[in-house]
């Protein structure tokens, strides 16, 4: 049998940023610990389905399949979440989009929507920070639907639900405090849907036109019928669209429109409120 430290010294994953780190998380959920496990018994060895499995999914790392999607999880804001393919990995960045959300409505009840959850992730930060508020995260994808209320009922969150909805098609005449949505905002021609893990995450989740904006012109049209008066619509965009975004909140009457910027600098989000 091999010990820890021999199996990480051979793990040849591609060159990256990640690349340590990864072969780490693989192998501690190999072995069913934590990473801190590796580090405190290097000398360990290995049992033999432990590292057959530790193989098979640096197998599947080097040709490129996200680490959150071979483990089946994801960390986002302070939760550990459940991940699947027709979901997006929820990213650090977007939970800017979570403290921004935490800063514009004080901590009483209110109603609050997070459109195209995917994983949940934004809508069960935001309850899990918030138990007075009531969220809601919608998602044309059943299977997203599914996963983000399993992700829900594990955290015990009884103060949000989740329903199958094309934006704001199922939603009626309901009306919210704040709507907070990570669309797609990819133009289709973005060279980056074929390169690294993105390749593996669901178009759908990623492209919005050819200017990668459909989707959130279309929100921007529709948010006016589901806020309350003086109600938030907080956007996430790509690195270079909030200047276009901006303009668009501005066309769509919204008053108090900003930008604020990621961990890397970047106006990543943009908000506005409705007189």
């Amino acid at each position: 049998m091999a010990s820890i430290e021999s199996l990480l010294r051979a793990a040849d994953l591609p060159d990256s940023s990640s690349a340590k780190l990864d072969a780490e998380w693989l192998l501690a959920a190999a072995l069913g610990k934590a990473p801190s496990y590796l580090r405190t018994w290097p000398e360990r060895e290995v049992p033999p389905e432990c590292e057959a499995r530790f193989a098979a999914d640096l197998e599947r790392r080097r040709s490129g399949e996200p680490v959150a999607y071979i483990l089946g999880r994801q960390g986002f804001w302070s939760l550990d979440l459940e991940v699947a393919p027709h979901t997006l990995i929820p990213r650090p960045d977007t939970e800017l989009l979570v403290e921004t959300a935490l800063l514009l409505l004080p901590a009483t009840p209110a109603q609050v929507l997070d459109l195209g959850t995917g994983t949940g992730a934004i809508a069960l930060a935001l309850a899990h920070e918030r138990p007075a508020w009531q969220v809601t995260g919608v998602d044309r994808v059943v299977e997203a639907v599914a996963l983000a209320a399993r992700n829900a009922q594990r955290l015990r969150l009884g103060n949000v639900t989740f329903r199958e909805s094309d934006w704001f098609s199922a939603l009626d005449s309901q009306r919210f405090a704040l709507i907070v949505s990570n669309p797609p905002y990819i133009p289709a021609s973005d060279p980056h849907l074929l390169q690294g893990d993105v390749r593996f995450e669901p178009s759908s989740a990623l492209v919005a036109g050819e200017d990668g904006l459909d989707d959130i012109r279309h929100i921007i049209g529709a948010s006016a019928s589901h806020l309350v008066s003086a109600g938030w619509l907080l956007l996430e965009h790509g690195y270079d669209q909030a200047a276009m975004v901006r303009a668009l909140l501005a066309e769509g009457g919204f008053t108090k429109v900003e930008s604020r910027r990621d961990f890397g600098g970047h106006e990543r989000i943009s908000l506005g409120r409705l007189p």
